[in-house]
């Protein structure tokens, strides 16, 4: 790849008019929301024969752009630098929580559900995102019972971003913006992100997770700070699954786990809510326990929880 010129390096904003025979851009979508096209590259051979760049430039330079249908202003910069960029950012976060939060793609929605474009896992996760332009994004969360009916938790890891150390549900995460797991046909598109992340947070093979033993029994949309940066804000979800497995947790992702009864999931919350123990829960678990849980759990032991589904229904909490 050709070096690009120090003027790209410098982040100058090119005015966009006079450029549809010079640079072949993606179809920009309707919704305002469909903002974030993953960057397209082209090369320039200098002023002349229409090029974008306002300097002179020798020889083939290799610029790519990220386009935002608000605004009729593209963004130029060094192919080069865009990773170099982003991985300025936040330094002190750990290095596998910081690829994850720049590759990880998100899927946005509205309070319907309905979806309306995507963006990084970053930017979905930021406050002041989260307020300035109400980005919602997809997400679930899983509650896993084995044969005995005990639910598994996790602690999550120190090294999360969003809420690290806390107790919470058996898996919580975002199916991302790519083919497999947008269907919406049975929920599956959700169904194949917990698949996924069952094995990259705790090891359970896929072979093993069937994706017809998912039941959905419903959706939540909540808002949640972290703190002063982070936070959530996520239509949720709920996921429920019996069946034993073996756990190989990743430390990266989860720090602990543990089965409980209900009883035990009481006492566990009475803790949290009391402050003992230094014991603090997720706010979307929190949010099921108070709301859904426990009356849900007397179908995972007569088997009827098909009975209990609504998926129909969003629940703002």
């Amino acid at each position: 790849m050709a070096s690009s010129s120090p003027a790209i390096c410098s982040l100058l904003n090119i005015a966009s008019r006079g450029t549809a025979s010079t640079v072949s851009s993606p179809a920009l979508a309707s919704s305002s929301r469909m903002r974030l096209i993953p960057c397209y590259t082209t090369t320039f051979k200098g002023v002349g024969g229409g090029s974008l760049l306002p300097f002179p430039c020798s020889s083939p330079t290799r610029v790519s752009f990220s386009f935002s249908v608000r605004s009729p202003i593209w963004k130029c910069f060094s192919s080069s630098s865009v990773a170099t960029d982003k991985e300025a950012l936040d330094s002190s976060m750990d290095d596998v929580q910081r690829r994850l939060m720049f590759e990880d793609e998100c899927i946005l929605v509205d309070e319907k559900d309905t979806v309306i474009g995507h963006d990084s896992k970053y930017n979905c996760h930021l406050m002041e995102k989260i307020e300035s332009e109400n980005l919602l994004h997809r997400a679930f969360s899983i509650f896993l019972f084995n044969s005995k009916y005990e639910l598994l938790l996790q602690q999550r890891s120190a090294t999360k971003v969003t809420f690290p150390e806390v107790w919470t549900n058996t898996c919580c995460s975002h199916p991302l913006y790519r083919e497999s797991e947008l269907i919406e046909e049975n929920f599956l598109g959700v169904k194949n992100a917990a698949q996924r992340k069952l094995f990259d947070e705790l090891g359970i093979p896929a072979e093993g997770l069937p994706t017809d033993k998912f039941i959905p029994l419903g959706r939540i949309l909540y808002k949640a700070p972290s703190d002063g940066k982070w936070g959530e804000h996520e239509l949720d979800y709920l996921l429920f699954i019996i069946v034993d497995v073996e756990l190989n947790p990743n430390p990266d992702e989860v720090a602990d786990v543990k089965y409980v009864n209900r009883d035990q999931l009481r006492e566990l919350l009475r803790k949290a809510d009391a402050g003992e123990d230094g014991i603090k829960l997720s706010p979307w678990f929190k949010l099921v326990a108070d709301n859904f849980l426990f009356k849900w759990w007397d179908h995972v032991e007569e088997g009827t929880l098909q009975e209990a589904a609504d998926m129909k229904t969003i629940h703002k909490l």
